[in-house]
């Protein structure tokens, strides 16, 4: 994962990751013990795709043993292929390397996918928008399907999008430079981002967090010239034009950071995950009328959202609003994709109901 802007993460950062970058070639490498368990159980248990693919993941996640925890889901586990199975634990970029190189290993025809933005539900911690995701994509007897670790993530409209294996480790840097960006060890950060930006030049957000760790540092012309080349790879990239503006501001070139903050007012109007979380925001303060409205624009731009329209009902019902709450509740339904889903939204389109029926009553 790339770029948390989270209301809270799933899990703190209790270990720091080493500060000399793992060789490219380390990242991904089997150890001798899973790949000898892949051969017995996958490869010799099974000729047909489908068949090992389905002993793949069985082998993935089921527990090694009844002791044992199965694979653990770990936001802050930017981990190795050897690392993750080791520690039983995995964010979705630890769990797209493990999957996809066991795949391929296999047989199977596998390869990393990126998500530009997702946004994420969890029960206990809320709601955190991501910046980027990544999963497994996957071409089985001609067929394409995805796998992806975390199962409540919202997919921005474009999907999953295959990326090389050098984007794929930019991110796996990235995400390591950016985790030691949080301790003391400034150069352990800044030689995991170069190593980010030596697999994919491109990568406009390592490029960014370079920027935040040289701003850190006091070298505000490096930190310009990181954001340049960011803004030059992706000129959208809203915590990019965020820090450029905050840079030039900090160092009195204001009408450049003028210009930038504006631009960025643009590409928010345009962002339906960024509207969605305004709408989330002036919720949890009590505010339903700017909640409707920030949900209503987000509905706009991605109207297919059956987690907007639920947002958009919820609004609606505690601004005292029922028929209008069960309208956009009926939506989310129809939009719900699968029975469970679409269930839950039944039940809880049913209790409205119930609701304005006693309240008609009265």
């Amino acid at each position: 994962m790339i770029g948390w802007n989270a209301f809270a993460l799933l899990a703190a950062i209790t270990t720091a990751p080493p500060a000399v970058p793992p060789a490219p070639e380390q990242v991904m490498a089997i150890p001798a013990e899973l790949r000898q368990q892949l051969q017995e159980q996958v490869v010799h248990g099974a000729n047909a795709s489908d068949k090992r693919l389905q002993l793949l993941v069985e082998l993935v996640f089921q527990p090694r043993h009844p002791e044992t925890p199965s694979l653990q889901y770990d936001t802050a586990a930017t981990l190795t292929v050897a690392e993750t199975w080791a520690q039983q634990r995995a964010n979705c970029l630890s769990f797209t390397l493990l999957f996809v190189a066991l795949a391929r290993e296999a047989g199977l025809e596998a390869h990393m996918q990126e998500v530009g933005q997702v946004v994420g539900w969890y029960q206990e911690q809320g709601v955190i928008y991501n910046a980027g995701h990544v999963n497994v994509g996957l071409r089985v007897d001609g067929r394409r399907a995805t796998l992806d670790l975390d199962q409540n993530v919202l997919y921005d409209r474009r999907g999953p999008q295959p990326i090389s294996d050098q984007r794929a480790l930019a991110h796996f840097y990235n995400n390591r430079g950016a985790e030691l960006m949080a301790t003391p060890d400034r150069e352990g950060a800044r030689a995991h981002l170069r190593m980010a930006l030596q697999m994919d030049p491109h990568f406009a957000p390592a490029w960014n967090n370079l920027s935040v760790l040289e701003t850190r540092a006091g070298d505000f012309d490096a930190a310009a010239r990181a954001l340049d080349n960011a803004l030059q790879e992706d000129p959208m990239l809203a915590s990019a034009l965020s820090n450029t503006s905050a840079l030039y501001h900090r160092i009195g070139r204001e009408q450049q950071a003028a210009r930038l903050a504006m631009r960025l007012q643009r590409v928010h109007a345009r962002d339906p995950f960024y509207q969605f979380m305004q709408g989330v925001t002036a919720e949890r303060r009590g505010d339903y009328a700017q909640a409707v409205v920030a949900y209503r624009h987000a509905i706009r731009l991605y109207g297919s959202a059956h987690q907007f329209h639920f947002g958009l009902a919820r609004a609606y019902f505690l601004e005292g609003d029922n028929r209008r709450a069960m309208r956009e509740m009926a939506r989310a339904r129809e939009l719900g994709g699968t029975d469970p889903v679409r269930a839950v939204y039944q039940s809880k389109l049913d209790s409205l109901r119930r609701i304005s029926a006693r309240h008609a009553s009265r």
